[in-house]
């Protein structure tokens, strides 16, 4: 084999490895969050309504409490009011710390899932998000630093209410 050839091989061999999905510094899937678990990306003709949520360099969230409803598609409005780069990630408790230990060795990684959005400074961006099943979701900032010093918060999504089925009625 000719030099060229053997280098060529090698440079691609490093390209696949596992660090591989963090080359171009963004990822999009692959990194084992459960978004399916909580809902699923929604569409614009299905929005119930509008969620304004702001994000600051004091490493929090306004607001970071948030009410649904099992079955709403939300728009969030997304507004990065400070001077760094925030993120609006969703995810149970659990899958956002440990996408957060993952960030923090690799701090480059942007986010491009449906469930993830990353805002730059005096940005907004919006994701649409149908709210599929009741309990607990969690939001936060994955950015390094951020994440630990409680840019995090909750979404409450209420039980639908169980459609009233009509009596049936029987005949003597």
């Amino acid at each position: 084999m000719k030099q060229n050839t053997i280098n060529f091989i090698a440079a691609c061999a490093l390209l696949t490895g596992p660090n591989a999905a963090f080359a171009t510094g963004s990822h999009a899937g692959g990194h084992g969050h459960t978004a399916a678990s909580m809902g699923v990306a929604g569409k614009a003709q299905d929005i119930s309504r509008t969620i304004h949520v702001d994000m600051s360099d004091a490493m929090r969230f306004t607001p970071s409490a948030i009410q649904v409803k099992q079955g709403e598609t939300i728009r969030f409005v997304i507004k990065n009011s400070g001077q760094l780069s925030h993120e609006f990630v969703l995810g149970s408790t659990q899958d956002l710390a440990d996408h957060y230990e993952l960030m923090k060795k690799n701090p480059e990684m942007e986010h491009a899932d449906d469930n993830m959005l990353t805002v730059k400074p005096g940005q907004t961006g919006e994701m649409l998000w149908k709210f599929t099943r009741s309990g607990s979701v969690g939001f936060a900032c994955l950015q390094v630093g951020h994440f630990d010093a409680g840019m995090k918060g909750n979404i409450a999504v209420a039980a639908a209410k169980a459609k009233a089925s009509k009596p049936t009625s029987t005949a003597p």
